[in-house]
């Protein structure tokens, strides 16, 4: 019988969202650790609830998944956080615009990303970007849950 993967995948994949999308905490998430953490989570989770030893396989599928809910997470939580900080950022882009040493070149480059549309853009870039890469690392991060927190197989005597 297989490991009930859902509820592994969302707690593991809320996690990883969670974490990824908060400020400063998103830091650790240059090196995907947070998406790493969130497969080995859901990994965990899979073969605390299951009696017998879970497979490589299921390991790496519940971190799939869990990759995929943590990319949705971060960006549904990632949204708030980015109208809320947006006055900060004007302010901080007008004081780079009120420097006189600016070359015309950065003053133009700074002007055209503070830009609501290309703001847009970039967020659905990151987003499909986060998806692949989540996905990816989520379920390296599922592999390496299922071989560190695997249960020994009960022999018989």
């Amino acid at each position: 019988m297989s490991p009930a993967k859902t509820q592994p995948a969302l707690i593991g994949g809320v996690a990883l969202g969670v974490l990824s999308a908060l400020p400063v905490i998103n830091l650790a998430n240059c090196c995907c650790a947070w998406v790493l953490f969130g497969g080995a989570l859901a990994a965990y989770l899979m073969q605390q609830n299951h009696p017998e030893p879970i497979t490589i396989l299921d390991g790496v599928i519940v971190g799939l998944f869990a990759g995929l809910i943590g990319a949705f997470v971060a960006a549904v939580i990632s949204i708030p956080l980015t109208l809320a900080m947006g006055p900060l950022r004007g302010e901080m882009v007008r004081g780079v615009l009120n420097n006189p040493d600016l070359p015309p070149e950065m003053r133009r480059l700074f002007e055209q990303f503070g830009a609501g549309p290309v703001i847009g853009a970039g967020f659905f870039l990151f987003f499909f970007i986060s998806i692949v890469v989540n996905s990816m690392f989520g379920a390296l991060g599922g592999l390496f849950g299922a071989l560190i927190f695997r249960k020994k197989p009960v022999q018989l005597v």
